[in-house]
């Protein structure tokens, strides 16, 4: 028995063209892996970071520019209403620095 054995277990390697030791690496590089893939997900890169502050800014403008045309419309006497020839000030709150 002994006989028919080692050589079968010999040849084994040569048979399977090396997926054994290449299914040894994958899972043993698996964890590493999954823990890099992780670590991916739950952090924000800088470029993600400055799109989000772009759009977060974006939206606040957009509601800051909706309040004051409800108050323009309103009250036009407002000095925060007072027309530039683009439209309406950038500067909602009144304060000039000239």
């Amino acid at each position: 028995m002994r006989k028919f054995l080692v050589p079968i277990v010999a040849a084994l390697p040569l048979l399977t063209g090396g997926c054994i030791a290449k299914t040894v690496v994958d899972v043993a590089t698996m964890p590493v892996k999954a823990v890099g893939q992780v670590a991916d997900w739950t952090t924000t890169s800088q470029d993600e970071a400055d799109r989000n502050y772009g759009r977060k800014m974006r939206e606040q403008e957009a509601r800051e520019g909706k309040e004051l045309r409800k108050l323009c419309k309103k009250h036009p006497e407002d000095e925060r209403c007072a027309r530039t020839d683009n439209g309406f000030r950038a500067d909602p709150g009144g304060n000039r620095n000239n």
